[in-house]
């Protein structure tokens, strides 16, 4: 009891003062099962080979069920561990506490790996007002401080099913799962609304560069044919040359543990793979390296440096490239993921370079030397960077093109950058929606 009145004052995750809400542990209100461990072969003449979903498969509003994996499992495993339509999944490890409610009915047999719980509702207890209040919990980073994180989360039975919350009525949880059921999907459309946008602008931004980078700003210049079918026309006088012909070399990072936040004044950062993105250089994407690792000089990060993302489990990010325009204020090194192109400046333009690097042409060839499957270990290889196929106008062609090409993106990413922003504020909107809601700030009845 001691212990129960210490971890009742140790429970900041969901304040609130509605007295008709009872303070109690989730393992008396909902029934938690772990999954099974993977089994390669049948241990049993009744052992069946069954689909099964493990951490990747579950995301915070969708389960992921084509083509899934299989193991061997007896009949008493399947029974105890078959997911139905309505259940909550929950995530042991990677990001703990992720939960979904699965929405549509799942393959048939399906169990899930000991890499998620199952959770199901009881006589006191609804699933979907859980899911939220995980939710809420996990944005407010307060699974770390449950799971004890330092290296790799695991919110495992014990701390999951001994979690303190306060719990409404069963009437008033699922009166309370509706409403942001309701008002969260609103949110959800504009947000959608606004990515689609976003896309467009992308998009819109990517066709005027190729057009810019491919025929020049004079149309009554003569074009001919390049002999490259994705890259079509071109002015006559312009070249076509490999990118191995207009660098000089490719340096390549390391790859040391470093901590999970950005370097701060006098400390030495390590590169992260977002720190390229759309022909923009983000030096706040790095990771803290250690004062006892000693930092190799010859990788660090300086003033018209051309950047290249080498590996990421984003397709979109691989080959993106950015451009140091400025001297970073922090002390920045190349990681094993970011690529240096020491280009030959007398023959491209740097800020052409970076342009023309994120057009269709040179986009298109990029994904057809891509590695790997979406979502996993991306990469571009320094050998296939050097045979990619670049138009190259005359240097003070470039440098025009730059100037056009700077105008008129320009007005786009303002546009862009206002989508950003309201769409990070209607998902900080959703969350604060959610905490109020689960914390009774929202006064919800059926």
């Amino acid at each position: 009891m001691i212990e129960d009145k210490f971890v009742e004052v140790e429970a900041p995750w969901q304040p609130t003062n509605i007295k008709s809400w009872q303070f109690t542990q989730i393992k008396h209100h909902y029934k938690i099962t772990l999954g099974k461990m993977l089994q390669n072969s049948a241990q049993s003449l009744e052992d069946m080979e069954v689909p099964y979903l493990k951490a990747q498969h579950i995301q915070w509003d969708n389960v992921l069920t084509e083509q899934l994996p299989t193991m061997w499992a007896s009949p008493w495993e399947i029974e105890m561990l078959q997911v139905r339509k309505g259940d909550l999944l929950v995530c042991e490890g990677g990001e703990a506490g992720r939960a979904v409610i699965v929405s549509n009915e799942p393959p048939i047999n399906c169990i899930i790996q000991n890499a998620l719980h199952l959770v199901r509702s009881t006589q006191t207890g609804d699933v979907h007002f859980l899911r939220y209040l995980l939710l809420h919990t996990a944005s407010h980073e307060w699974l770390d401080v449950i799971c004890n994180k330092a290296t790799i989360a695991h919110f495992t039975v014990e701390k999951f099913s001994q979690m303190w919350i306060w719990l409404p009525p069963l009437s008033e949880q699922r009166a309370i799962a509706n409403y942001l059921d309701h008002e969260t999907a609103k949110i959800d459309t504009l947000i959608s609304d606004k990515e689609r946008l976003l896309d467009l602008l992308t998009e819109k931004r990517r066709a005027l560069i190729t057009d810019a980078v491919t025929h020049g700003l004079n149309p009554t210049i003569p074009l001919w044919n390049s002999g490259f079918e994705w890259l079509g026309k071109i002015p006559q006088h312009w070249n076509v040359k490999r990118i191995k012909f207009l660098i000089f070399g490719i340096d390549t990072g390391f790859s040391p543990q470093c901590y999970n936040f950005p370097a701060q004044e006098r400390e030495w950062g390590v590169l992260k793979t977002g720190c390229v993105n759309g022909g923009i250089f983000n030096p706040q994407e790095n990771k803290t390296l250690p004062p006892e690792i000693e930092p190799p000089l010859e990788l660090e990060v300086k003033k018209d440096d051309i950047l290249m993302s080498r590996a990421s489990g984003s397709t979109d990010l691989i080959g993106s490239v950015g451009l140091v325009q400025n001297q970073p204020s922090e002390r920045l090194l190349l990681s094993d993921k970011i690529f240096r192109l020491k280009l030959n400046t007398e023959i491209c333009d740097a800020k052409f370079f970076v342009i023309t690097m994120g057009s269709f042409i040179v986009r298109q060839q990029i994904l057809q030397f891509v590695s790997g499957a979406e979502g996993l270990a991306n990469n571009i290889a320094q050998s296939d960077i050097r045979e990619l196929l670049f138009p190259v106008p005359l240097m003070e062609e470039q440098i025009k093109i730059v100037s056009f090409v700077e105008e008129k993106t320009s007005k786009i990413d303002k546009l862009s950058h206002a989508a950003v922003m309201t769409i990070d504020y209607l998902h900080e909107r959703r969350a604060a929606l959610i905490t109020a809601a689960v914390t009774g700030q929202i006064k919800v009845t059926a």
